[in-house]
Parts: C-alpha cells; sequence; structure tokens
C-alpha cells in the first residue's frame, strides 16, 4: 500500500499568493491605524482575514 502524498505546486502557490495579500492587509490596517480612519483599517482587516482562510484552504485543497 502506497501512504504518501503528492503535494502539488498550484497548492504551494495560491497559498503563498494569499500569504502575500493577507500581509499587505494588515500592513493597510496598521497605516489605517495610524492615521485614525477605521473604515480603511476594517477593509484591511477584511482582507487580511478573507486572504488567510483561502491560503488555509488553497494548502487543503490542491496540498
Amino acid at each position: 500500500m502506497e501512504t504518501a502524498s503528492a503535494s502539488s505546486d498550484k497548492g504551494i502557490g495560491l497559498t503563498v499568493l494569499f500569504s502575500i495579500v493577507a500581509i499587505l492587509g494588515v500592513v493597510g490596517m496598521f497605516a489605517a491605524g495610524l492615521t485614525g480612519d477605521q473604515l480603511v483599517a476594517a477593509v484591511g482587516f477584511a482582507v487580511a482575514t478573507i486572504a488567510a482562510s483561502l491560503a488555509v484552504s488553497a494548502t487543503h485543497l490542491f496540498g
């Protein structure tokens, strides 16, 4: 029986892509926190949260 699994390059690539988008969302949230703009901070948080969950999902779907 074969128990090893092969990982997909698509899963790794999507995980890296969505991780970069999540980091950009965090940077936007931090910058908005310095200026006091709550709407931009909220959008940055939403982008970071959604991108992070997509990164985890890509790992599970294609990994």
